[in-house]
């Protein structure tokens, strides 16, 4: 029999990239999507063009973190043998200005669907979507898993708030749940409000004439970017351990702002400082400088090392959006992502 899983998050940029790698390793895929007034989600149209995968084993259902008897009631119905929990309220420069919201969706909401898998009585394997901005103020550099969390931001806060869950139930209940301390991870799926798309959409539309210039916050701020596509394979590796436990996954390399703009206006012949301009409307009220992680742990234990390094992941995101532009103009649907 075919292993059930369920992605929350499933529309999102890991959703849509991990409910590929499911479906391709002979998963029935179940993802909880909310109701919205058009149907159009470009990153799981990308996953239902691909004729290659087996999409009768994929199904959504309408649901939501914020509503526990929904969740149980769908825990009980699709009977998972793997729970993935990716979805949150994940920008966290919004997180500031909704935290009542993020903290209601990213640290009760996995609660929440804890709660759900033990009020029904099922033993699936949990993971638990976690982040480096939990580390926020750094205390060391690498950080690791052992390294104590310092948030910087509503989300963060949150975010820490559902890794202690996820550990708690570990312990209390002992179900097989993993925290995925995932860094930075991008992709051309990445929305546009975050900052690497900010850069490779802008690159993209400026050098096709259709934007004149870019707005950012601080372009010092270091970051440890790795591929998206990659990464869901690491969450997948965790839940096929013996027993749950908490991972680092990251390239142990990290790169300014200013970096992912010389990289992504180079690769369209631009220079970035005649185009962008720093605008303190975006600074964060408490910044978080310099994270840079030391994914060990994933590479012994797990087998899992990344391939894509930043500057060809830049470079790939650029060459998405200048194809995602031309589609556009050619009223082509958006199935390239």
């Amino acid at each position: 029999m075919n292993r059930k899983a369920l992605i929350t998050g499933i529309s999102g940029q890991d959703g849509s990239y991990l409910a590929e790698l499911l479906l391709e390793k002979g998963y029935e895929v179940h993802g909880i999507v909310r109701r919205q007034s058009s149907t159009y989600r470009p990153r799981l149209d990308a996953v239902r063009s691909r004729k290659d995968l087996p999409l009768d084993r994929l199904h959504l259902h309408y649901g939501d973190l914020g509503d526990g008897g929904g969740l149980v009631r769908l825990v009980d119905r699709i009977g998972p043998e793997e729970v993935y929990n990716l979805a949150a309220q994940s920008h966290v420069r919004v997180s500031f200005d909704t935290p009542e919201y993020t903290t209601d969706v990213t640290a009760t909401g996995c609660i929440r669907l804890l709660d759900a898998i033990r009020d029904v009585g099922l033993r699936p394997r949990f993971y638990q979507a976690s982040s480096s901005e939990m580390f926020g103020k750094v205390r060391e550099v690498p950080q690791t898993e052992n390294t104590p969390f310092y948030p910087r931001s509503p989300y963060a806060c949150a975010k820490v708030f559902a890794y202690w869950a996820t550990v708690n139930y570990r312990e209390s209940y002992g179900l097989h749940a993993s925290n995925g301390i995932l860094f930075n991870h991008e992709s051309p799926r990445r929305g546009e409000t975050f900052v690497t798309r900010k850069i490779t959409l802008a690159a993209a539309r400026i050098k096709l004439g259709l934007q004149d210039r870019l707005a950012l916050g601080n372009l010092d701020a270091r970051r440890d970017w790795g591929y998206a596509k990659e990464y869901v394979d690491a969450m997948w590796r965790m839940l096929q351990q013996p027993a749950g436990d908490d991972y680092v996954v990251a390239t142990q390399e990290s790169h300014t702002i200013e970096e992912c703009l010389e990289v992504a206006f180079g690769a369209v012949g631009l220079n970035w400082r005649d185009r962008v301009d720093v605008d303190p409307r975006f600074y964060r009220p408490a910044e978080v400088d310099h994270l840079i992680g030391n994914a060990e742990k994933a590479r012994r234990i797990l087998g899992w090392e990344p391939k894509v390094r930043f500057r060809e992941l830049i470079e790939l995101m650029v060459e998405a959006d200048l194809r995602l532009i031309h589609d556009q103009r050619a009223g082509n649907p958006i199935l390239s992502l």
